[in-house]
């Protein structure tokens, strides 16, 4: 299997997760408010501070972003680009967010691919801090409710990277729903369905999911050589067949050339590049 060496020391377990509860709404993001303002009112109306959002459909102007890209020091494996800013934004052709907390305050961690002003089609990682609704649209979310995706510094990759954490449950009883983070240079559907199989989960949906996987490999014979990608579940579950559980999980990317992917991952041909959240929701 594909690996890259990191620049850090890692953990021997390679899933951080929290069970907790949850909820799905409808959460609308109103025209003319920064993004992440937006998200952050619409979750506290729920009742909520951390989630998963699927950003399918959703225009932004003004809008800024970078892409993966090669690291300049061995500080990292692989970095970012520069920050673009397409004078026309841009309308999320897919796309996912996970909401949490950094530093104490609302942060969020998005992929998508989308077509700018211009027609471009182009992809990668939302800033939060530069990026404004600029339709109102109602977007589906998933709240939790005793974990809280934080954003804190990891000792393998160098990065500050939103992980759960187990804070007080409140008054949601719906679903049984678990908090991931997925760690590096492990398959990526074989841990999910590890996950699950150790839990007695049959079956669970995969809700929102922002990650990089080195490279890609999809069923079908699509490959993404370039190993620094950001990815963007579309579709996910975890189900029982008849070779046991399986993953079936659809993506959308874009690696450091800016060339864009997409299709559903091999099983066993996808480790995770630097991370990988995600909600499950055990059915």
């Amino acid at each position: 299997m594909r690996r890259i060496q990191q620049p850090g020391t890692g953990t021997p377990e390679r899933i951080q997760w929290v069970e907790c509860n949850g909820r799905a709404f409808s959460l609308t993001l109103p025209a003319d408010v920064p993004l992440l303002e937006a998200v952050t009112n619409g979750f506290a109306a729920e009742g909520f501070v951390s989630g998963v959002v699927k950003l399918d459909g959703l225009r932004l102007l003004p809008f800024a972003y970078v892409m993966p890209a090669l690291s300049k020091t061995p500080e990292h494996a692989a970095f970012y680009s520069d920050t673009f800013r397409p004078a026309g934004g841009a309308r999320l052709d897919v796309g996912a967010m996970t909401f949490g907390q950094r530093d104490g305050a609302p942060f969020f961690h998005a992929h998508a691919l989308w077509v700018e002003g211009d027609g471009k089609r182009s992809g990668g990682h939302i800033l939060p801090d530069e990026t404004i609704v600029a339709e109102t649209i109602t977007v589906q979310a998933v709240g939790l409710d005793g974990a809280v995706f934080t954003a804190e510094p990891d000792s393998e990759t160098h990065f500050k990277l939103f992980g759960p954490m187990s804070v007080p449950a409140g008054a949601t009883e719906a679903g049984r729903f678990f908090a991931l983070r997925v760690k590096p240079n492990v398959d990526f559907c074989e841990a999910l369905e590890a996950f699950c199989t150790e839990r007695g989960i049959r079956e669970a949906a995969i809700l929102g999911g922002v990650g990089s996987t080195i490279g890609a490999r999809f069923e079908g014979g699509g490959v993404v050589e370039n190993f620094a990608t950001e990815v963007a579940i579309t579709e996910g579950q975890v189900a029982d067949g008849v070779d046991g559980l399986r993953a079936k999980i659809d993506v959308a990317l874009v690696d450091y050339s800016g060339a864009l992917a997409s299709g559903r991952l091999k099983r066993s041909d996808n480790p995770v590049l630097m991370t990988f959240e995600l909600v499950l929701e055990a059915r």
